[in-house]
């Protein structure tokens, strides 16, 4: 019997087909399990191939005529692995979850309507439920939506269901199992049992939730799946993320999990994004005719979106990247600022030109060890602002700083710009040498401190020790939504050249460059480091007392007299234009 599962993995495996690294080791976990002995499950072949016959059996309907589906090699790879691998004694399904990561238009729809289908009627299990599952029950629906057009398109197939469209309900006449559309939000989602999950899109997900909803409530069920179908996102602090490089680990043999089966299409982190043959390692359906040849006229077309993507650059080039192929990145919105505008910015001025200013007061307070900085802006008569900013870093963590950041924090140290601590044992940053610092500089250059914003994530225990300043303390979200205006603002004023620093002050100029935007959803920016080590802590200690200063400007203070003089004005147009 042919064992096309078995098949398409030596392809890969030899290297007659090109490929990226983790579709090679998924294969090769493949094969490598066919081979161990006292092995807990057996890979069935009758059993993967009937079900990737039925795979065979569907019809597509989209497009300018109907016709019958034929499977290409890593679909069937995919399919034969899940109904195929079982436990020997049980001949329950071995994988309880599976992770498909794919570039955009690679049949992750027709995964999961064929998945649906086959366990809903062809399964053995009755009565069952498969769940369409997205953050949002509009989400959710979408999923279905595509199921419910999958089914449709196929007349005979359409004869197996009966489709509720009020109640996003598909029910096989076979074995009574429901598919259903639900969100986070649907009431009493805690209490669903599911045969089979599927979280489309996983990538959107904020958090991980639904994913485990899902996966507890399969724990009583034989052969239940969870099911993450997905193309690679920009949030790398998501659940969808931290499931990517879980797979990684599990595909590279540092973790074993064999009940989780994993299919990841992409190009290795050291292949040249420009050429077409690495695109095809992210595209297993898109970009090929077949298993072992590309597709040149649409290698074509995918060439015309990567020249528009590499000329325009920064949000295309992102969605090129991840949508197209298949790269996790973060959502940059570009440098903070342009290099040559800041430096057109430096001065002579220092904080000796100040005295007896006012000025806002920024301060970014370190976890642990790491760099904490503060931040002086101070409106000038003319229009431009000058920002200082001074740093403070354990004594004991400067060697180990120096080495991770790649940063000459040594020679800030004696320059003046960076004052290494020694309380709390030379390992944590003691806050007495900031509230120390700050003092000095009050009293020194006479300065009037007007508020002072600071970031509430490690400031509780120090706020009360500002009471000396005599001002406003005010929490800046750190959010984009918070901090986008007063960024724009910040940066714009660099472009402008209204804004003045010592020229002196690299560790501030360093902490400007690190800077990257990120944009959330309705467009809003704040600024992240670009690499770990890039430390931003005293350019974001000027944002937040930016911020505070720029809600201050914006506010018109209110003249009642001026208010009820326009209101007189009004009035008499009115009485005017009503005589005529």
């Amino acid at each position: 019997m042919i064992d096309r599962t078995t098949a398409y993995a030596k392809l890969i495996v030899s290297g007659k087909r090109i490929s990226g690294r983790k579709e090679y080791l998924a294969c090769k976990r493949h094969l490598d399990d066919l081979k161990r002995k006292n092995f807990d499950y057996k890979f069935d072949l009758e059993e993967a191939e009937k079900h990737i016959d039925l795979a065979n059996e569907l019809t597509i309907a989209e497009g300018s005529e109907q016709k019958r589906l034929r499977t290409r090699g890593f679909q069937n790879f995919i399919i034969g692995s899940l109904f195929g691998w079982r436990k020997k004694r049980t001949k329950e399904r071995r994988y309880r979850e599976a992770y498909v990561q794919v570039g955009r238009q690679n049949g992750k729809s027709f995964l999961a309507g064929e998945i649906a289908n086959d366990i809903a009627s062809f399964s053995g299990y009755h009565l069952g439920r498969v769940f369409c599952t997205a953050t949002k029950q509009d989400q959710a629906n979408i999923v279905w939506d595509e199921i419910a057009k999958f089914i449709r398109s196929d007349p005979e197939l359409e004869e197996l269901y009966k489709i509720r469209e009020h109640d996003r309900t598909i029910v096989s006449k076979i074995t009574g199992t429901e598919i259903k559309a639900i969100g986070r939000d649907t009431k009493s989602a805690d209490g669903f049992r599911s045969v089979l999950a599927i979280v489309d899109e996983y990538h959107a997900h904020k958090n991980n939730q639904m994913y485990k909803l899902m996966l507890d409530g399969q724990i009583m069920v034989d052969s239940a799946l969870t099911m993450a179908i997905t193309t690679a996102g920009f949030d790398l602090n998501g659940a969808c993320y931290e499931q990517y490089k879980f797979c990684d680990k599990v595909l590279e043999g540092v973790i074993a999990k064999e009940s989780l089966f994993i299919y990841i299409a992409e190009m290795n982190k050291e292949d040249d994004m420009w050429l077409p043959e690495n695109w095809a390692k992210a595209n297993p359906l898109n970009l090929w005719s077949d298993d072992l040849n590309m597709d040149q006229e649409k290698i074509k077309r995918m060439a015309e979106k990567a020249l528009e993507a590499k000329e325009k650059g920064d949000t295309e080039l992102l969605n090129f990247m991840t949508k197209s192929l298949n790269i996790w990145v973060t959502y940059s919105a570009g440098s903070l600022l342009d290099i040559a505008k800041w430096k057109q910015c430096e001065s002579d001025l220092t904080l000796e030109d100040m005295k007896g200013r006012e000025c806002y007061l920024g301060i970014d307070l370190s976890q642990g060890g790491d760099l904490t900085s503060i931040g002086l802006v101070f409106p000038l008569d003319d229009q431009k602002v000058y920002v200082y900013s001074h740093s403070f870093m354990p004594e004991l963590r400067l060697l180990e700083h120096e080495k991770t950041d790649e940063a000459p924090y040594r020679v800030w140290v004696n320059q003046g710009f960076l004052t290494l601590t020694s309380g709390a044992f030379g390992l944590k940053t003691d806050y007495k040498y900031i509230l120390t610092h700050l003092k000095e500089l009050i009293e020194k250059y006479s300065l009037k401190i007007l508020a002072v914003g600071y970031d509430n994530h490690n400031a509780s225990a120090f706020l009360s020790d500002l009471d000396f300043l005599g001002c406003d303390l005010i929490d800046v979200a750190q959010s984009a939504k918070s901090l986008s205006d007063c960024t724009v603002d910040f940066r714009q004023s660099v472009e402008a050249g209204q804004i003045m620093y010592d020229r002196r002050n690299a560790l501030l100029s360093w902490s400007a460059v690190n800077a990257e935007l990120v944009k959330n959803s309705f467009g809003e920016i704040k600024i992240v480091k670009d690499t770990v080590g890039a430390r931003i802590d005293p350019i974001y200690s000027i944002i937040d007392a930016w911020k505070i200063m720029f809600l201050n400007c914006d506010r018109t203070p209110y003249d009642a007299n001026e208010e009820f003089d326009t209101w007189e004005a009004i009035m008499k147009q009115r009485k005017e234009g009503a005589k005529t």
